[in-house]
């Protein structure tokens, strides 16, 4: 894709893959804590997006920028925020929600690990496109026709900067611990006088 906003919006359908697998393999407080930190950082892209397109009045196409980074710094810098974080790399949300996900399918048997593998390799590629775009965006050469990029206005880079501060709180907090308490395994749901698990009974 060479549309900076179909780039971001298509990255989120394999986050929204991660959150299923996650809810397949049994791990739902990992799928909605990884729903909760993808909240955060994918605000922080769609806006950091929306920050560059404003900048070139109105351009989205990858082609036509480049060399924004001195410009833009501040949208540079939380745009990279955000890209960390989808990226899954540590300190930030990403890593902690994922690798909750990743953890529970290699702790599985071999169908989990298999869904485990395929999980691990989509990292990679969410990593290498969210990171094209930064440098197709902020770096090299500049292509694009706006006279003057600048820097977006502060309706626009506080939020920025509260979602990138987000990006990276959202991932410490005991979100998991907190949900663990509501969600029940299937041998929590064995029925004392019956002896009998009840999802199976449903099944």
């Amino acid at each position: 894709q060479t549309d900076i906003k179909r780039i971001v919006a298509y990255s989120t359908v394999s986050q929204l893959g991660y959150m299923t697998m996650a809810c397949g393999l049994g791990a739902y407080a990992a799928g909605i804590f990884h729903l909760l930190t993808h909240g955060a950082f994918k605000s922080l892209l769609f806006l950091a997006a929306g920050s560059v397109i404003h900048a070139l009045s109105g351009e989205q196409d990858l082609r036509r920028m480049g060399g924004l980074k001195s410009a833009m710094p501040l949208t540079y810098w939380t745009f990279l925020a955000g890209a960390i974080a989808l990226a899954g790399i540590f300190p930030f949300a990403g890593f902690f929600s994922k690798d909750a996900i990743l953890l529970r399918a290699f702790n599985g048997d071999a169908l989990d690990r298999a869904f485990g593998w395929i999980g691990l390799l989509t990292v990679l590629m969410t990593a290498f496109y969210i990171f094209r775009l930064i440098f197709s965006v902020f770096h090299g050469q500049a292509r694009t026709q706006a006279q003057r990029p600048h820097e977006s206005p502060v309706v626009m880079t506080i939020p920025l900067l509260v979602l990138a501060l987000l990006s990276i709180v959202t991932g410490w907090l005991p979100i998991p611990q907190f949900l663990s308490n509501v969600f029940v395994t299937p041998a929590e749901l064995i029925v004392p006088d019956s002896g009998m698990v009840e999802w199976e009974r449903m099944l």
